[in-house]
């Protein structure tokens, strides 16, 4: 292939959001009247939504009217501490640079609603540097439908057989596949317990951001 671009999954991926996530889940439960959950519980759900993060933390199921307004409290201290403390993955500064030092694009498609995610990209400096940012409601579907994934090629101005997509879940190699992307799962994101990596259909499977690094020089033209 001749690759163009990389793009990446954003929680998990990309960045750790996992501390301000569980502050803002453990804040929602507390003030509501539940128990505190505990993150090693709970950060397996971060790529499958905050709802799904809710629902893991309830030891039984709560009603509709509950569970809403445990999202509603979630959400709006997550938006007002977007990034008190998530950080870079380890390797994946150095990862960036060598994407654009090798004049490739880069790019996020994410199921996170544009009202996080742009606010997060532009906390770590990311807006600027990023060719494209697609979030869950850019378009009318999200992964693993390939609309995102070919949305955000095309803000890229790139072709999707010229790009690879990493992911940390199950529906992020999907939806790369069926754009027609190569596709790399991250077992360093946020797993579940029985989740294997390896039977996802994905190009490869890596352990930490710095094979990502290993992927690409392997995919230049030199």
């Amino acid at each position: 292939m001749r690759l163009s671009c990389v793009m990446f999954d954003l929680d998990g991926t990309l960045v750790d959001t996992a501390p301000d996530l569980m502050r803002c889940l453990n804040l929602a439960l507390l003030q509501h009247g539940f128990a505190e959950a505990s993150p090693a519980a709970i950060k397996p759900f971060i790529s499958f939504g905050a709802r799904a993060m809710i629902a893991a933390s309830l030891t039984a199921p709560a009603d509709n009217r509950t569970e809403e307004a445990l999202l509603e409290t979630m959400l709006d201290c997550y938006e007002s501490h977007i990034a008190d403390h998530s950080v870079f993955f380890a390797g994946i500064e150095d990862t960036l640079k060598l994407i654009e030092a090798q004049g490739l694009k880069w790019g996020v498609v994410t199921n996170k609603r544009k009202r996080f995610t742009n606010p997060l990209m532009a906390a770590l400096n990311l807006t600027g540097r990023a060719a494209c940012i697609v979030s869950g409601d850019t378009t009318a579907f999200e992964k693993p439908h390939p609309e995102p994934m070919l949305t955000a090629c095309k803000l890229a101005g790139v072709e999707p057989e010229q790009c690879v997509y990493i992911g940390d879940a199950s529906h992020d190699i999907a939806a790369g596949k069926n754009a027609n992307m190569k596709t790399l799962a991250a077992r360093y994101g946020y797993l579940k317990p029985g989740d294997r990596p390896e039977t996802w259909g994905a190009d490869a499977v890596i352990e930490s951001p710095a094979q990502i690094t290993d992927w690409i020089g392997a995919h230049t033209c030199h």
